[in-house]
């Protein structure tokens, strides 16, 4: 109900139950701040919903764990239509913005509201996060990196952020983002120095690591407006990288190709697919069948972004089929059921070539049958921008045009074919 009292409008109205823990007023009078009837009526509903909104953000911040509470001191803050700022910056605001927000705690029995208060003073603190988590914070608040991923492209995103964590933990334990110190990332990283130095890995492992790290820690710490930056270790300087070297013509035609019939069929199709095309394994296995182009002039596959995300822009491309590559893919008109947006190809198809003598050298793997497309359309004389076309990379000029589409792709595949 409202009531006039002298000339203002108030509001009486009992606090429901729900909220007798953080409100122990049970009836309230509350102004309207005007002396119109009309206006006073229009403003009840308002005025109740933000104190409804209020107790909702105290009972959060009294019933839920650090993080919940912090939260619920920056949402009672903005509902009292002030901006959260931590006691710190509060100290440093000019007297009269000070007053504004001392003045608009509410009086509870004759003392402040220790909630409001917190909120608009500052004196909440923000959540001690832990390590492990700050990564389980950090799916979430990374959220718009995995849009338009698949299942399997999202499961490839994650398991490298949770084996970087997790290393991490192993060496400095899980402490709280807070307490983490220079010294801990120099602990990290002496541990990942030790691994290369023993031969284990090489430092390009260790840096991906400490790159996974520094996204979780410092994406978390500022989303969560922790109010500092958590240290991230400084990178290896690496040495002789292990490149992905290419197949050798003559190896590819003496014994890769016919060297492969142990292989499931899909799998042996995706080699094959790849010794005249250059395309990347999970581009071929996840071709739906409407995508495999193999009548008219120019049989051909499409690459597209359906379900999935690809490399880059110009990952999106046709690739012309011929040679043993378009042998293979009448074989499978439909696709590759067994590894469309599933793991396992390459280390299928790897283990296979190192067990069956099939690796022209220990360093070499499957991906080295798209660069030694790449190496022979070089040597065939191929424009780079038609070598780009075919392998979806990207262009060290602006891209005019098709580039001569399928038929000058097709005739520069022409040249290398096997």
């Amino acid at each position: 109900m409202i009531y006039l009292r002298g000339t203002t409008w108030f509001m009486r109205r009992r606090r429901p139950k729900r909220y007798a823990a953080v409100d122990p007023r049970e009836i309230l009078n509350i102004s309207l701040a005007t002396d119109s009837e009309r206006i006073a009526r229009e403003k009840e509903a308002a005025v109740w919903g933000e104190l409804v909104e209020g107790w909702e953000a105290k009972l959060a911040g009294r019933d839920g764990d650090a993080e919940e509470r912090y939260q619920a001191a920056r949402d009672l803050a903005q509902q009292r239509g002030f901006r959260f700022r931590r006691m710190e910056e509060v100290a440093k605001m000019p007297t009269a913005e000070i007053l504004d927000r001392v003045e608009a705690i509410s009086d509870v029995k004759g003392k402040p509201d220790e909630m409001e208060a917190a909120a608009l003073l500052g004196t909440a603190r923000p959540p001690a996060l832990t390590i492990s988590r700050a990564l389980e914070a950090y799916w979430t608040l990374a959220r718009d990196k995995t849009l338009g991923k698949s299942a399997d492209q999202l499961r490839r995103w994650r398991n490298p952020h949770i084996k970087a964590i997790r290393n991490l933990i192993g060496v400095v334990g899980d402490v709280e983002l807070e307490r983490l110190t220079p010294d801990d990332m120099q602990d990290f990283r002496d541990w990942w120095i030790d691994k290369v130095e023993e031969g284990d890995v090489i430092a390009a492992s260790a840096n991906k690591d400490f790159t996974y790290v520094g996204a979780v820690l410092r994406l978390v710490a500022a989303r969560k407006r922790l109010g500092f930056v958590p240290p991230t270790p400084e990178p290896i300087k690496a040495g002789r990288q292990n490149t992905r070297l290419p197949f050798s013509v003559d190896w590819i035609r003496d014994r890769i190709i016919p060297g492969l019939g142990g292989l499931n069929g899909e799998a042996r199709a995706i080699v094959l697919v790849m010794v005249n095309t250059g395309m990347r394994p999970s581009e071929i296995a996840n071709l739906g069948g409407d995508r495999i182009q193999l009548e008219g002039s120019i049989p051909h596959v499409q690459v597209r972004p359906e379900g999935r995300q690809l490399k880059n822009d110009v990952s999106e491309r046709d690739v012309p089929l011929v040679g043993v590559s378009l042998e293979a893919m009448r074989g499978c008109p439909e696709g590759f059921p067994r590894y469309l947006d599933k793991a396992g190809l390459s280390a299928t198809v790897n283990k296979y070539l190192r067990e069956n003598g099939l690796s022209e050298t220990p360093r070499h793997t499957l991906y080295g049958l798209r660069h030694s497309v790449e190496d022979r359309l070089l040597i065939a004389g191929v424009d780079e921008r038609v070598r780009r076309d075919i392998l979806g990379h990207s262009l060290n000029r602006q891209r005019y045009g098709d580039g001569g589409g399928l038929p000058m792709k097709l005739e520069a595949l022409q040249r290398i074919a096997l």
